[in-house]
């Protein structure tokens, strides 16, 4: 005999096996509020009435919200319709190793550490401290090149940006001799 209380019991139950098979739902909705978030930035933009051309700083911006905003919906209809994504099985991946925290914890130690120091010591040397910390977290240990290809690196994205891109970067002490 089921009773009152048996069918309240039951709706959570339901309800959560339903999310459960539908949890791909949750990537549409990322989709979806990044897609808004990306549109409504490029339509409040700031564009000097000069701009010459159909192509401007707009364009880019709303093209890509709008295709965030179609994969959002064509995602939820598939997920609707019974799609589901396939299971982790063409990566080299074993699933049943527990996750390396300590590159993780390494690479955004790196990480803040160059967001940190990029303003004081400026972008070539905070740069090379990134990219050598992160071969470092990684597990290179060849302390006789990395540190040499890290400041290779880090000064041709600097020189790529700052001289060829036009995008200033913070040159830090080493401003007057770059």
């Amino acid at each position: 005999m089921t009773t009152q209380t048996d069918i309240h019991q039951a709706e959570p139950a339901q309800r959560r096996s339903w999310l459960r098979e539908h949890s791909e739902l949750g990537v549409c909705v990322l989709l979806l509020a990044l897609g808004v978030l990306v549109l409504t930035d490029a339509l409040t933009m700031d564009v000097d009435i000069t701009q010459r051309g159909p192509v401007g700083p707009k364009t880019v911006p709303v093209v890509v919200g709008a295709g965030l905003l179609v994969i959002a919906a064509l995602l939820a209809v598939d997920v609707l319709r019974g799609g589901r994504g396939q299971a982790e099985s063409g990566e080299d991946i074993d699933l049943s190793e527990p996750a390396d925290w300590r590159t993780v914890l390494l690479l955004t130690g790196v990480f803040l550490g160059a967001a940190v120091l990029i303003e004081p010591v400026g972008f070539p040397v905070a740069g090379a401290l990134l990219f050598w910390g992160a071969a470092f977290a990684l597990g290179s240990r060849r302390l006789d090149r990395d540190p040499l290809i890290a400041a290779a690196l880090s000064l041709a994205t600097y020189a790529v940006f700052n001289n060829l891109l036009g995008v200033p970067l913070p040159g830090g002490p080493l401003m007057g001799v770059l």
